[in-house]
C-alpha cells in the first residue's frame, strides 16, 4: 500500500502519494468486520463514497475522521522523533550566520531539507490536530 519508499510523500498543499495514503488509513481505521469484507471483495470495486476526498488538500486533511487524523498525528509524532534535533534546533542553525558558514556545502544543504521536512511535518500537526 505505501509503495517502494515505505512513506508517504506530503507537500506544502496536499499529499503527493494521496490514494496510498488514503487507501492505508481507509484500512488502518476499519473494524475489524469491515476489514473482514474488504478482504473478502479484495478492496474496494467503486469507491465512490468519498469522492470528494480523493484529493487530500491540506484542507481534506483536516475533515478527516477523528481515528484518521489520530493515527496521522502520532505517525507524524514518531517521524519527528527519529530525527537527531528539532524544528527550532534547525531554525537557529539557519538564523546563526557564523555557525552556518562552518558548516560545509553539502551540510547547508541537509539542513536546509531536514528544516523543510520538518516544517511539512509541524503543519501537518497542525492540520489534524
Amino acid at each position: 500500500m505505501v509503495g517502494e519508499e515505505g512513506a508517504f510523500v506530503l507537500g506544502w498543499d496536499e499529499v503527493l502519494t494521496e490514494e496510498e495514503l488514503s487507501v492505508t488509513l481507509k484500512v488502518l481505521c476499519m473494524s475489524e468486520e469491515e476489514f473482514k469484507e474488504y478482504k473478502e471483495q479484495d478492496g474496494w470495486e467503486d469507491d465512490s463514497e468519498d469522492e470528494e476526498n480523493s484529493t487530500l488538500s491540506n484542507e481534506a486533511l483536516s475533515r478527516l475522521k477523528t481515528p484518521c487524523k489520530k493515527l496521522l498525528y502520532d505517525s507524524v509524532l514518531l517521524t519527528l522523533q527519529s530525527y537527531g534535533s528539532d524544528l527550532k534546533a534547525e531554525q537557529d542553525l539557519l538564523n546563526n550566520k557564523e555557525a552556518y558558514e562552518k558548516l560545509s556545502r553539502r551540510e547547508q544543504q541537509a539542513l536546509h531539507v531536514r528544516y523543510g521536512q520538518k516544517r511539512i511535518l509541524h503543519q501537518l500537526l497542525e492540520l489534524v490536530r
